[in-house]
C-alpha cells in the first residue's frame, strides 16, 4: 500500500496509524503468544495502577508494594519499552530481538532494586554503598535507552548533559558562571536512583499516583467511541459556516485534548478527518496543518489533564488540584476563542465556500454551543444538591443509592442512545460530504458525558483526590465498555446480545492495554526528567540559571521574561508535554520569582509555573523540532517547516497570554469575587479578540497599518487596565522606612504593605534589592506585627536596618539570600502603603470608544467598497 493517500495529501491511514503508534504506544506489534504476552503485560499493569487508586489499595496489597509503586510503576514501564519499541528505524517490526528480551528484564529487574533492598536502603539512610552505585549506574543507562526508544534522542541527550555536568561541572573548560564543586559517582548515585530524590522523586510519583488513572480513562472514553461522537457533534454544529471544518478542528481538538495527554495522538486522531476538510473549502496544506497543530497542543494547556503538568503543578506549587484547574482555564478558554477567530477571519478574508447544503446562523449556533456547555458547568454544578438530599435521608446507604441513581441515569440514556443508529466515522475524501445534524446525532452519545459528570463532582464538589476521582469516573467507564453493546441491543430488539456483551469485554480489555501503552513514554518521561530535577537539587545550578538570565537582560523585566521563555522554549523542544515542564519548570520557575522580586514584581507561584508551561510547549509547534507540526505535516502533504511558522503565527496569543498573567494575575482568577471572575472573563475575551484582528490584519474589513497597532493597543488597555490606571494615579504612596512601626500600627486587617530590602548577596557580596509583599493579618501595634513578620528592626543614623529574621516568619526565606554579617548593613530602602485609586475598570471606556470608532471606519469603507462596480 502506498505511503501516500490517493489524492496526493499526505499519508495513508496505515502509515497515519503507525506514527500515532510509533509516537505514543509503540511501533512493534509482534504476533502469536509474543504478542498476547505483551498485551497481557501491559493489561496487568493497567489493572494494577487502578487497584492501587482504589479505596481497597491498604487492605488488598501488601505494604511493601505501596511503599514502592514508583519503582513497580517504572519497571512496567521499562519492560514494555523494550518490548514494544524497536532501537533502530532499520529493528524488527514483527518480533523481539534476543537482545531486546535481555534489555527489558534487565530495565524491569533494576527499576525493582529499591524494592527488593528496600531495608537495606532505609537502614543505610540512601547512601549508595559500592554495590548499589554500580546497579544504579547501569539503571540509568537502560531508563536513558529507554526514554530514547520511547521519545526521541532529545530526552535522553538533555538528560544525560545534566548527568555530566553532575560529574564534570567542577572541570576547567566549564565556563566559570556555572561551574560547581562536583560529585563522585557514589554520591550521584545515591541522588539519582537510591533516595527519592532523582528519579523516583515526585514527578514519577505524581505519574504513579494520578496520571496513569487519567491516561487510562482517556483511552477507555476513547474506545468506548466518546472521540468520534465529539468530532461529530463539532462538525455538525460549525462545519456548515465558513472555514467550518477548521472551526470544527478546534472544538473537536479541545474536546479530545480534555482526554489525551498527548499533542502529536491528537494532531493525527482529529487531522485525519479535519485536514482533508480544512483543504477541501480552501485552506492551503500548511494552513490546515497549522489550525490542527494550534489547536491540538492547546489541549495540553486545557484542564483538567494539560498533558499531565496539572498534577504536577499540585505538588512543585503546595496548592491543590482544584486551584491548579481554576487558574488555567481563562487563559486556556480565551485562547481556544481566538483560535475560532483566526480560522474565521481567513475564510473570510480568502472567501473560502461553506460544506454541505444547510444554513444555520452563526449566531444561532454561538448560542447554541455556549448553552450547551453552560447547561453541561451547572449540571455538574446541581449534582450536589440530589446527592446531599440523599446522604441526608440515607447516611448509611447513600453511596449504594448513588450507585443505584447513576445506573438509572446511565440505561435512561442508553435508552435514548439506542434510538440513533451508531456513529461510524465518515470519509473526509467523500466526494459528497453530509454534515452530521447535531438534533440527530446528540442524543447516539450523551451517556459519555456521565463519567465526565463523575470525575468533575468529585474533583469539584467533593474535593476528593485526583486519583480516587479518576478511579470513581474509570470504574464507570468500566461498566459502560462492558454493558452499552448488550444493552442498547436489548433496547433495539436485536437477538445478537451474547456477541455484543463478548464485544463489550474486548473493548475493555483493548482499552485497558492501549492505556498502559501510551503510558509507557509519559512513566519514562517523569523518570527521566527526575534525573534533571535531581541534578537542580545536588549542583544548584537554578541558582545559576537566575545569575545568567539577569546578566543577559540587564535587570530589565520584560527582558527578563522574554529570555525565561526563549530559554523554555529551547528546552522544551524534542521533549513530550510531562517532560518537558519538569525540566522548565525545575529550571526556570525559580529564575522568574528570583529576579521578579528583585524587580519588584511580586507574583503568585502558580502564575509562573503556567507562564514556564505555555512557553514549554510551543515547542511542539515550532521549527526546528516542532513534532507536533511535523505530525501534521505528514498528514497534510505539506512543508512541515512552514505548517510550523504558521502555527507559531496562529499561537501569538498563546505566547503573549503569559506575559499578560504574569503582571495581571486577575487572568488567573486569583483572589476574585464570582462578578469579578465573569467580569474578567467577557473583558479578556474582548482583548484577546481585538489582539487577535490586530495580529491578523482583518476586524470588519482589511486593517491599515494604523488600525492593526490601534487595535492591539486596545487589547493591551483591556488586558492591562491596572497599567494605565497606575500611571495616572499610583496605587502606593512612599512611608518613611523610619517610620514602618507607626505606618503598621495605622493599617487595618487585610491591608498589604510593599517592602523593599537591600544588602549585600550572600553568595557574590553584590548589592541587591528584594521586594515583599506582606499582609496584616492581625489587629496589634505596629511593633508586635513586625515582630510576627520577622522583622528584627534597628534603627541607626536615619537608616532602618535589619537583623536576620527569626527561623519560620514569613520573610525569614525571602530574606535568606541577603548577607547579615558584612560590613554593609542590610536594611529597607522603600515602604509602601496602598493608595486610594479610582476603579482601573474606568480605562475600558476610551478603549472601547476607540474600539467603536474603528469599527465604524471600517463598516464605512467596507460599504464603499461593495459599492465599486466590478
Amino acid at each position: 500500500m502506498s505511503k501516500k493517500d490517493e489524492n496526493g495529501g499526505g499519508l495513508s491511514e496505515e502509515a497515519l496509524q503507525e506514527l500515532v503508534a510509533a509516537s505514543d504506544s509503540g511501533a512493534r506489534s509482534p504476533a502469536g503468544a509474543v504478542g498476547r504476552m505483551l498485551a497481557v503485560v501491559a493489561l496487568v499493569w493497567s489493572l494494577f495502577q487502578v487497584l492501587l487508586a482504589s479505596p481497597l489499595a491498604n487492605y488488598v496489597l501488601p505494604g511493601d508494594i505501596v511503599n514502592n509503586s514508583r519503582q513497580i510503576h517504572l519497571a512496567f514501564a521499562m519492560f514494555l519499552a523494550y518490548t514494544a519499541y524497536p532501537a533502530l528505524a532499520s529493528s524488527p517490526r514483527r518480533y523481539i530481538p534476543v537482545h531486546d528480551w535481555v534489555l527489558a528484564g534487565a530495565g524491569a529487574l533494576i527499576s525493582l532494586y529499591g524494592y527488593f533492598f528496600y531495608d537495606k536502603i532505609v537502614q543505610s539512610g540512601g547512601l549508595a554503598d559500592d554495590v548499589d552505585k554500580w546497579f544504579a549506574l547501569a539503571g540509568l543507562i537502560l531508563l536513558f535507552e529507554a526514554a530514547r526508544r520511547a521519545l526521541g534522542p532529545a530526552m535522553a541527550i538533555v538528560a544525560t548533559v545534566f548527568l555530566a555536568y553532575v560529574f564534570f561541572g567542577s572541570s576547567e573548560w566549564v565556563p566559570d558562571v556555572i561551574r560547581w564543586k562536583g560529585a563522585s559517582l557514589q554520591k550521584a548515585m545515591s541522588h539519582m536512583w537510591i533516595t527519592s530524590e532523582g528519579v523516583f522523586g515526585i514527578a514519577l510519583g505524581v505519574s504513579t499516583k494520578f496520571v496513569f488513572l487519567f491516561v487510562l480513562f482517556g483511552a477507555l472514553l476513547d474506545k468506548a467511541g466518546a472521540g468520534n461522537y465529539f468530532i461529530k457533534m463539532a462538525f455538525g454544529a460549525l462545519g456548515h459556516l465558513r472555514g467550518g471544518p477548521a472551526k470544527a478542528a478546534v472544538v473537536g481538538s479541545a474536546a479530545t485534548g480534555l482526554i489525551s495527554g498527548s499533542s502529536i495522538a491528537n494532531v493525527v486522531t482529529t487531522g485525519t478527518f479535519t485536514i482533508p476538510l480544512m483543504r477541501r473549502v480552501g485552506f492551503s496544506n500548511e494552513k490546515a496543518g497549522a489550525v490542527e497543530v494550534a489547536s491540538s497542543v492547546n489541549g495540553q494547556i486545557m484542564p483538567p489533564v494539560m498533558g499531565a503538568a496539572a498534577f504536577l503543578m499540585v505538588e512543585y506549587v503546595g496548592i491543590s488540584y482544584v486551584e491548579v484547574i481554576t487558574h488555567a482555564f481563562l487563559p486556556a478558554a480565551i485562547s481556544y476563542i481566538a483560535l475560532v477567530y483566526i480560522v474565521h477571519i481567513e475564510a473570510v478574508k480568502n472567501n473560502m465556500p461553506t460544506l454541505g447544503d444547510r444554513t444555520v446562523s452563526l449566531g444561532k449556533t454561538v448560542g447554541g454551543m455556549f448553552g450547551f456547555f453552560a447547561g453541561f458547568a451547572a449540571l455538574c454544578y446541581a449534582v450536589q444538591y440530589p446527592v446531599g438530599w440523599v446522604v441526608a435521608l440515607v447516611p448509611e446507604g447513600a453511596a449504594w443509592v448513588l450507585a443505584l441513581l447513576v445506573g438509572l441515569a446511565y440505561v435512561a440514556l442508553l435508552a435514548l442512545a439506542a434510538q440513533a443508529p451508531d456513529l461510524e466515522p465518515d470519509d473526509p475524501n467523500s466526494e459528497d460530504v453530509r454534515l452530521p445534524v447535531v438534533s440527530e446525532i446528540y442524543k447516539a452519545g450523551l451517556y459519555y458525558l456521565l463519567p465526565i459528570v463523575v470525575l468533575v463532582y468529585f474533583l469539584m464538589i467533593e474535593r476528593k483526590s485526583p486519583g480516587l476521582s479518576a478511579f470513581w469516573a474509570t470504574m464507570l467507564m468500566f461498566v459502560i465498555l462492558l454493558t452499552q453493546r448488550p444493552i442498547k441491543a436489548m433496547f433495539r430488539g436485536q437477538s445478537e446480545i451474547a456477541n455484543a456483551a463478548a464485544a463489550g469485554v474486548l473493548d475493555l480489555v483493548a482499552g485497558l492495554i492501549a492505556g498502559a501503552r501510551n503510558m509507557i513514554g509519559i512513566g519514562l518521561a517523569t523518570a527521566a526528567a527526575g534525573v534533571i530535577v535531581g541534578t537542580v537539587t545536588l549542583t544548584g545550578i537554578g541558582q545559576v540559571m537566575a545569575s545568567l538570565v539577569e546578566f543577559m537582560s540587564g535587570g530589565n523585566l520584560i527582558l527578563m521574561l522574554l529570555f525565561v521563555g526563549i530559554l523554555s522554549l529551547i528546552l522544551g523542544m524534542g521533549l513530550p508535554t510531562t517532560a518537558n515542564y519538569i525540566v522548565v519548570s525545575s529550571l526556570m520557575a525559580g529564575v522568574v520569582v528570583q529576579l521578579g522580586a528583585e524587580s519588584g514584581l511580586i507574583v503568585p507561584l502558580i502564575a509562573v509555573h503556567l507562564f514556564v508551561f505555555y512557553f514549554g510547549i510551543m515547542a511542539d509547534v515550532t521549527p526546528p523540532v516542532g513534532l507536533a507540526s511535523f505530525a501534521a505535516a505528514a498528514v497534510s502533504g505539506g512543508d512541515a517547516i512552514r505548517t510550523g511558522f504558521t502555527a507559531f503565527f496562529y499561537s501569538l496569543r498563546t505566547v503573549a497570554l503569559p506575559f499578560v498573567f504574569i503582571f495581571n494575575t486577575d487572568l488567573l482568577l486569583i483572589d476574585v469575587t464570582w462578578v469579578q471572575g465573569v467580569t474578567v472573563f467577557i473583558v479578556a475575551t474582548i482583548a484577546i479578540l481585538v489582539f487577535t484582528s490586530g495580529t491578523m490584519g482583518w476586524f470588519v474589513t482589511r486593517n491599515r497599518i494604523y488600525e492593526s497597532v490601534a487595535l492591539i493597543a486596545i487589547a493591551f488597555v483591556l488586558f492591562r487596565p491596572d497599567y494605565v490606571m497606575d500611571r495616572m494615579v499610583p496605587p502606593y504612596r512612599q512611608a518613611p522606612p523610619m517610620e514602618i512601626v507607626q505606618t503598621l500600627d495605622a493599617m487595618q486587617v487585610g491591608d498589604e504593605l510593599r517592602v523593599v530590602v537591600s544588602g549585600p548577596d550572600f553568595d557574590t557580596f553584590e548589592p541587591k534589592d528584594v521586594s515583599l509583599l506582606l499582609n496584616v493579618e492581625k489587629d496589634a501595634p505596629g511593633a508586635e506585627r513586625a515582630e510576627r513578620m520577622g522583622f528584627i528592626l534597628m534603627p541607626e543614623d536615619g537608616v532602618m536596618k535589619l537583623d536576620q529574621p527569626m527561623f519560620g516568619t514569613p520573610i525569614e526565606s525571602d530574606l535568606s539570600g541577603f548577607d547579615f554579617y558584612g560590613d554593609d548593613p542590610v536594611r529597607i530602602t522603600q515602604v509602601k502603603v496602598p493608595a486610594e485609586q479610582p476603579p482601573q475598570e474606568l480605562v475600558f471606556i476610551p478603549a472601547l470608544l476607540l474600539l467603536g470608532g474603528i469599527a465604524y471606519l471600517q463598516l464605512l469603507r467596507q460599504r464603499k467598497q461593495k459599492e465599486v462596480p466590478a
